[in-house]
This record gives structure tokens, C-alpha cells and sequence, in this order.
């Protein structure tokens, strides 16, 4: 995935930089399935306004950044850590452990570093201390517990020594306002101790890997899978990793079994950039990513999996890979519906259960020259069927601000990959940044902010 980071980050380089925008709420009711552009500029490649470290102000704001982490306390407020993006300044792009809270309106810088690549602290493994913090990354899984203590494992970025950039597989935890590294390596590259299939032990560790997903059960318990080549299940409970299912070796193809069948043999290729929810009955589901499908070919996935009851069932999509999208009537399920293949969107549930898809990117194999681009399509999945709600159908489409504060059916976010969502206390979905298009046709990092009242 090295290759991926240059990439982003040469993009950083090369767009154009504009003016920023004042941290306001929305003082609006939007309608269902209304966006509200909330804060951030609508313009890419803005750099980070930090302020004092601990203090809200409406001026700051976090730098357009993509591949971050982010998370939502007990009192609602959201986190945000890390990426790869512009930290204090225009010129300095590059992966970030700066940390965020944004209430009330509000960004507040936290902690971390307000300039790029800066290495790990990491103190002695299993104790808190307020110097601890995890080194610059990006691609991380973060989850949150059922105490409210957020957990953070793996991703590209900067270890102990802060040499040279390479896959983690570093356990954090963030709690009472300090880290506390957990489990794995303080050095890039940790290679993973699978032990025996199904039992926990404390020397067990997933290795080093990036863009993975994750779930928590309904006991608190973190589950990861996959990421960089990998189709390895894991879950962490009472401090020690298990290795549950898939292989522990990189590049397997998917056994899809029959389509709504479940089966013990079942198990999703290995892929990295895949997202994941948890439903009301506490099923978990995966969609798409970038990774191998039936027949071992490698690209861009669009294949939705459910793992209940210790197996996988191939629930849509295409056990192929590059497969377009069946967008139908806007507004209207159906069972002929579904997402094209993509990697890097956001998904989320809502309060009734339902299934939200945004974005992402994707691989279109057309001549006379193959290329990647931006999704800004939002999809629901509901009752077996898929719906595309708003957004486009073609690709690349720049963003509708709107007035900012202003919820309107007009308004929508541009096409982007590896943004971070978060859903408050009522239901409500919340959009920050990504690599993508603004108000257009300029591509880069993001730092704007937007709502969605999905009903």
C-alpha cells in the first residue's frame, strides 16, 4: 500500500489552495436525506488551524486530510485521529497523529503533534502515562468499547524510531485523556503470531496491516479483518487476540458458497478498504474493498457479506471484481439494485438498522486508459434490497455546498474516498473530509464538514 500514501500525497502537492471557512452549526431542520454543509472549506488542500491545545475556538479547524480514524464518545461528542494531509502548514503534507474533538460546535485541537510524520511514544507496554501517543499513521481500524474507552490498532505510519513509514500492528487505548500502548510491536513491520485457530493466548497478535475493518460485539469485544492482502479474522477480548477464521497466509480468493446460503467453508477474498456495520441483531456486514474475488483476480469489489453465528453468507453483488453499478429508479428498492465496486467509502447504520453506503473509490477498466476515480453516490440497504438515495451516477462530480448551516435537497458532498463518518445520538450522520473534489474540478485533500439526516 506504500505506493497508495506517494500517491496521496504527491496529489497534496499539486492542488490548489484556497480560502477556509468559519466553524458554524446549522441552525436548520433538514428534511430526510437532506445534507447540510456544517463547516471546513469548499475548497481542497487547507491547512490545519490548531489554536491553543485544549481550547475550543470557532477558528480551529483540522487540516483536509483522508484515511483518518474517528469515533464517538458517551457524551456525543466525536473524535478525530490522524491521516494523511496538511497539518499546520501549506507546503508540509504528510501522515498525522494529531488528535480532535469537535462539541458544541467546536473543534478543539487535543493532542499530538501539529506537524507531519512525527514518530510514537510509547512508554512501557500496558501503562497509561500523559508523554504516550501513537507515532503518525494512516489506514488505521479504531473502535470503541463498551466503556467508552476508544482503542486504536495498526495502520502506515511511524513507529518508535521514527525512521521510515511502514505497516503497524500497534494496540492503543485512549482513556481518561491518556494513551496506553496494549498489545503488538513498537517497530514497523511486526510480523503476526496466529497460535492456534479459535484459541486466545497473549502471545497472539494480527501483523502489521492497513486498511482493515472492524466490528464490536455485543459484550465490547473488537473483531478485524483483513487489510493490506488479508483475509484473517481476529477478535480481541480480556486483553488477548484469537485468530477465528480465514487464512494466515496473504492473496486467498473468496469462497462465495451460494448466494444466501450460509456455509462453514465461506470466507470473503482478502482485501484491504472494504467497510463494515453492525446491524440491530448484531450481525456483522462487510462491502467491497480492493482485493481478490472468486477466481483470484485482484481490483475493486462489490460483494456484501454477513458473518452471524460463526459463519459467512455471500449476501449481493458480483463474486467478480470490477463490477459496474445497478443504480435503478433514485429513491426506489429493488432487488436488482446495487452498489458498483469501490474501495475507501463510509458506511454507517442508522437508528431503525438500516445500512448506509457513501462514496468511495473506484476502478473503471474502459479504454483507451483504465483510471481510478470519486463516487459521491449514497446508497441505503434495507429488508434485502438496495436503494440509491442521492448523489450521482457517474463519477468525479463536484461538491453542492449550499449555503453553509443550510440544509437543501440541492446539497451534496463531492466525490471522495477515505473520508470519516460518525452517527450522533440521533441518528443523524456526520461527514468530514477525504480525498476528493470540491466545488470543482479541483481534486485534493478535504476538511469540510457535513450532516445528514437519514431517515
Amino acid at each position: 500500500m506504500k505506493l497508495i500514501i506517494i500517491i496521496v500525497l504527491s496529489s497534496f502537492f499539486l492542488s490548489s489552495c484556497g480560502g477556509g471557512s468559519t466553524t458554524t452549526l446549522s441552525q436548520t431542520t433538514p428534511a430526510a436525506n437532506e445534507w447540510t454543509w456544517v463547516s471546513g472549506a469548499n475548497v481542497v488542500s487547507q491547512p490545519g488551524v490548531y489554536g491553543t491545545q485544549g481550547t475550543p475556538s470557532a477558528s480551529n479547524v483540522p487540516g483536509g486530510r483522508n484515511s483518518a480514524v474517528g469515533w464517538t464518545d458517551a457524551a456525543g461528542n466525536f473524535w478525530l485521529f490522524g491521516g494523511v494531509g496538511l497539518s499546520a502548514t501549506t507546503d508540509t503534507p504528510g501522515a498525522l497523529n494529531d488528535l480532535w474533538e469537535f462539541s458544541a460546535g467546536q473543534w478543539t485541537w487535543i493532542g499530538g503533534s501539529n506537524l507531519p510524520q512525527q514518530p510514537g511514544s510509547y512508554g512501557t507496554l500496558g501503562v497509561a502515562a500523559p508523554g504516550n501517543i501513537p507515532g503518525a499513521r494512516s489506514g488505521a481500524v479504531s473502535w470503541k468499547d463498551a466503556s467508552g474507552n476508544f482503542w486504536l490498532f495498526g495502520g502506515y505510519g511511524e513507529d518508535s524510531s521514527g525512521q521510515f513509514m511502514a505497516g503497524l500492528n500497534d494496540l492503543w487505548k485512549y482513556s481518561s485523556g491518556q494513551w496506553t500502548w496494549m498489545s503488538g510491536s513498537n517497530a514497523v513491520n511486526g510480523p503476526g503470531t496466529y497460535g492456534t485457530q479459535g484459541v486466545a493466548a497473549p502471545g497472539n497478535v494480527p501483523g502489521a496491516r492497513e486498511s482493515a475493518v472492524s466490528w464490536v460485539d455485543s459484550t465490547g469485544s473488537l473483531w478485524l479483518f483483513g487489510g493490506n492482502n488479508f483475509n484473517d479474522l481476529w477478535k480481541y477480548s480480556g486483553g488477548e487476540w484469537t485468530w477465528v477464521g480465514g487464512s494466515n497466509a496473504s492473496s486467498q480468493p473468496g469462497t462465495y458458497g451460494t448466494q444466501g446460503v450460509a456455509a462453514s467453508g465461506n470466507i470473503p477474498g482478502s482485501r484491504n478498504s472494504a467497510v463494515s456495520w453492525t446491524d440491530a441483531s448484531g450481525n456483522f456486514w462487510l462491502f467491497g474493498g480492493r482485493g481478490l474475488d472468486s477466481t483470484g483476480a485482484f481490483g475493486d469489489l462489490n460483494d456484501l457479506w454477513k458473518y452471524s453465528a460463526g459463519q459467512w453468507t455471500w449476501v449481493s453483488g458480483s463474486n467478480l471484481v470490477n463490477q459496474q453499478g445497478a443504480y435503478g429508479k433514485q429513491g426506489t428498492a429493488s432487488p436488482n439494485n446495487f452498489p458498483g465496486a469501490r474501495d475507501s467509502a463510509v458506511s454507517w447504520t442508522d437508528a431503525s438498522g438500516t445500512l448506509w453506503l457513501f462514496g468511495g473509490e473506484s476502478f473503471v477498466p474502459q479504454p483507451p486508459q483504465s483510471a481510478y476515480v470519486d463516487l459521491n453516490d449514497l446508497w441505503k440497504y434495507a429488508a434485502g434490497e438496495w436503494t440509491w438515495v442521492s448523489g450521482a451516477d457517474t463519477a468525479n462530480q463536484p461538491g453542492m455546498y449550499g449555503t453553509e448551516g443550510t440544509a437543501s435537497p440541492n446539497n451534496v458532498p463531492g466525490a471522495r474516498d477515505s473520508a470519516v463518518g460518525w452517527t450522533d445520538a440521533s441518528g443523524t450522520f456526520w461527514l468530514f473530509g477525504g480525498y476528493g473534489v470540491d466545488t470543482g474540478p479541483t481534486q485534493g485533500g478535504l476538511n469540510d464538514l457535513w450532516k445528514l439526516q437519514s431517515q
